[in-house]
């Protein structure tokens, strides 16, 4: 009885250990919320036909399998329509705009003051005063762009007058553009247009598309089957 639990545990250890590496390799705090659910609900899955021999190895198989093909095919929807995405993940949220704290947005997080600063010293940001954009993204973690006289000298900046560019957003997604990045730009989608149009580039031809305040933007196109 003992050798067939240890045979029935080893082989859904290697069921598991499949699975993780069909989702990708990721650690807990990069995961986004699909991911997240899938990972926690497997080993529970796994532990009832480990712990119950009289169940079918079978029943803890079939589960398994559906949640990773479910996460599978769920993430390759997401990469294909953002939109989808923001349903399923949410948002980045900007809690520090232009040097100033978004109270509202720390308070629809549920996000203290505490929860920032220690955040802010888990990436060697001592001083709130340090930085110009801060981003909760949608795994949770805080991006921050720091302020440019803040910003470590480097052999481009020694004797360069210091300008901000702001923070540098994705402005359309595989063909789609977002809303939410152009008002953090100050954009509109007329200049996209423009942009495209002076480009000599479709929307639908467009895989990513990132821009700044500045106006400063880069375009990639998408890939043509070879």
């Amino acid at each position: 009885m003992m050798i067939v639990s240890l045979i029935r545990t080893l082989i859904l250890y290697v069921v598991i250990i499949v699975a993780m590496r069909l989702m990708g390799k990721r650690q807990i705090s990069e995961m986004q919320t699909s991911e997240l659910v899938v990972t926690l609900l497997i080993p529970d899955i796994a532990a009832i036909p480990m712990q119950n021999t009289t169940i079918p190895m079978v029943s803890g198989f079939i589960p398994i399998i559906f949640l990773v093909a479910l996460e599978i095919f769920l993430s390759g929807i997401m990469f294909k329509k953002p939109r989808f995405r923001n349903l399923i993940c949410g948002k980045p949220v900007i809690v520090i705009n232009d040097g100033e704290i978004d109270q509202k947005q720390m308070q629809r997080l549920r996000m203290t003051n505490a929860d920032l600063t220690e955040q802010l010293r888990q990436i060697d940001i001592f001083s709130i005063d340090d930085v110009s954009y801060g981003i909760v993204e949608t795994n949770g973690k805080l991006s921050v762009l720091k302020k440019p006289d803040k910003l470590e000298a480097n052999v481009s900046m020694v004797g360069a007058p210091v300008s901000d560019s702001g923070l540098e957003m994705i402005v359309i997604n595989c063909g789609e553009v977002s809303g939410f990045s152009l008002s953090v730009c100050g954009l509109d989608r007329s200049w996209i247009e423009n942009i495209l149009q002076n480009e000599q580039i479709k929307m639908k031809d467009v895989f990513l598309m990132t821009a700044n305040k500045n106006k400063e933007y880069n375009i990639i196109k998408v890939q043509q089957d070879q």
